[in-house]
């Protein structure tokens, strides 16, 4: 009888372990549940500005259990010219006026555009813009949110200062 007791308890035991190593995650597998595209160190509306100008994006891959891993470096980008620049041309699509690297790094180039417009004042400025570059990262199968990036590195039409056309903007 004492073996029979002593091999239950032990059973019970086994078992006990077994439920609740599944109901911790321990052997399950942690998968991407989205990927996620941002500039990094940026708030806010994001601008490309000056010719030569950078923005640099950060893609993360957001897995089920909440945590986040930068994926930049492992990411194919796609970028997408949208809209019109001040003179109403289309944008021209990269790597004519942006060009974006593996490591996510994106750079004004030639030739110069500016999707910025006044409608305010020199004084008292009131900037829109009527076009963007839309840029999607993917990641193992996974395609993020979209970002969207204005460029300002043509002259500005009110000072004439070389890539400085747009609001003045930081990215950070």
């Amino acid at each position: 009888m004492k073996h029979t007791r002593i091999l239950a308890a032990l059973l019970g035991v086994a078992t006990l372990g077994v439920v609740t190593l599944l109901s911790t995650s321990c052997g399950t597998g942690d998968k991407i549940g989205s990927v996620s595209i941002n500039a990094a160190g940026s708030t806010g509306v994001v601008n490309l500005a000056g010719l030569g100008g950078t923005l640099q994006l950060q893609v993360m891959a957001n897995y089920t259990s909440g945590k986040q891993i930068d994926e930049t470096n492992f990411a194919t980008y796609t970028v997408t010219p949208e809209g019109y620049d001040d003179t109403n041309t289309p944008l021209p699509s990269p790597p004519q006026t942006l060009t974006i690297n593996s490591t996510g790094m994106i750079t004004a180039v030639d030739p110069a555009v500016c999707v910025w417009n006044n409608v305010g004042t020199v004084a008292e400025p009131s900037w829109f813009y009527t076009g963007d570059y839309k840029i999607v990262a993917t990641y193992r199968g996974f395609t993020s949110n979209p970002i969207f990036i204005p460029v300002a590195s043509a002259a500005d039409t009110i000072t004439g200062q070389v890539g400085q056309c747009g609001p003045a903007t930081t990215t950070n």
